[in-house]
């Protein structure tokens, strides 16, 4: 069963359960919004990255949420912290935040409201020492988000991974330390 992990003004930020692939399926998984993420995946590819995400929760206390609209009770998105495991990226093991909001939610700030707390629960209950955030440099929302979450670009860490697309290539990453974050607040 999941479990709420925490609360933001608009927001509750929940784990994901058994039966959450198709809710994501349905609202995320849009060629609109998977465009800089490798494209629309398959049932079967959303219900294994849910099974790792738990599994991770269950073994180290942290993964990615579903992100609820407090105001609806409707899933707009995922965020969390995961761990690099891209078999391309230099830098794998790192905590990973990222987020995914549904088409018909952008532009509200639900991401970077989500965010503040993914952070804040990286670098408190998680300790993590430093987070990164993956993306793309066509991904324009993505990146000025990390920036205006005072996340560093950091072109040692980019890699090409031959399943993106050209567009999406180089995987550029960002940065934060737990001392640039805590300065920051």
């Amino acid at each position: 069963m999941p479990e709420i992990v925490f609360e933001t003004e608009r927001l509750v930020l929940r784990t994901i359960g058994e039966g959450d692939a198709a809710e994501q399926d349905r609202l995320l998984n849009t060629p609109t919004v998977m465009e800089h993420l490798g494209g629309v995946k398959e049932l079967h590819e959303i219900e294994a990255k849910h099974s790792k995400s738990m599994q991770l929760h269950s073994r180290e206390g942290f993964s990615f949420l579903f992100m609820i609209e407090k105001a609806t009770g409707e899933m707009v998105g995922t965020c969390g912290i995961k761990r690099v495991d891209n078999a391309h990226a230099p830098n794998q093991g790192d905590h990973e935040i990222g987020w995914l909001v549904r088409e018909d939610r952008w532009r509200r700030g639900y991401a970077g409201e989500a965010m503040l707390s993914v952070i804040d629960w990286a670098f408190g209950r998680v300790d993590a020492p430093h987070v990164v955030a993956l993306t793309s440099e066509a991904n324009v929302g993505s990146w000025k988000l990390m920036e205006k979450l005072g996340m560093e670009r950091r072109k040692d860490l980019d890699f090409v991974d031959p399943d993106f697309p050209e567009k999406d290539n180089p995987v550029i990453q960002y940065s934060l330390t737990k001392q640039q974050w805590e300065q920051r607040t």
